[in-house]
């Protein structure tokens, strides 16, 4: 680790990242609400298939704030705080959030390529879904193809702290250590691994890919300018 806090420049919790655990802890209470109220939330802001009827451009940024269930957004949030706090005492207010939209912006576009690809290769075909004996419309199955939550931008933390503090020790459920580089190495070949042969899961294994690779790119570059630190 190369880099030395300073205690004039450390803050426990930025700015930043103190109003994404806010502003996302709201979102998914106001989606709990509403659906009272025949609202759906997730389904206005989570990212629809471009193709689908129910997509809008806003929902590239929007989806980030949107999450499945508490687990989903506790765990994002977690590492958030546990990831973000760093980055952002180090890199300032203004780059920590131009990285995180970004990473997020990456995550949601690969996720929509990875869907085009199914989309062209299995499903363009057929006017409908076979799902469990359910015949399914086609518009409608598209309309299901919905992405929701931090998770890719909170991928492209996770690496953006592997690279800059690969020695750092993480503990790998709060007991297991390991080096952050090998942490989050083995996080990208089991997102890899996962999304080529998992199917059915419902995670988006390959938006975490996708938050990881405009990570990379971005710390590449910052790195060749002398910004990184």
């Amino acid at each position: 680790m190369n880099y030395q806090y300073s205690p004039n420049r450390f803050s426990f919790l930025p700015v930043v990242v103190k109003n994404l655990l806010i502003i996302n802890a709201i979102m998914f209470l106001a989606d709990i609400v509403l659906v009272r109220f025949g609202i759906n939330l997730s389904d206005i802001l989570g990212l629809h298939f471009f193709k689908a009827s129910g997509f809008y451009p806003f929902q590239l940024l929007t989806y980030m704030f949107m999450h499945g269930n508490f687990t989903h957004l506790f765990f994002n949030m977690f590492a958030l705080w546990m990831f973000g706090n760093t980055l952002e005492n180090i890199w300032g207010p203004k780059r920590f959030l131009l990285y995180y939209v970004l990473c997020g912006l990456g995550a949601g576009l690969l996720q929509e390529g990875v869907q085009y690809i199914e989309y062209i290769t299995r499903l363009s075909h057929y006017q409908s879904v076979n799902m469990g004996g359910t015949i399914v419309p086609m518009a409608q199955y598209l309309n299901w193809m919905t992405t929701v939550g931090a998770s890719g931008a909170i991928y492209g933390l996770l690496l953006a702290f592997g690279m800059m503090f690969p020695n750092s020790m993480i503990y790998l459920y709060f007991f297991v250590p390991i080096k952050a580089k090998w942490f989050v190495i083995g996080y990208a070949v089991i997102e890899l691994l996962s999304g080529v042969f998992s199917s059915g899961d419902q995670v988006a294994h390959f938006a975490h890919l996708g938050g990881m690779l405009v990570g990379l790119i971005i710390i590449l570059i910052w790195k060749k300018k002398g910004r990184l630190y």
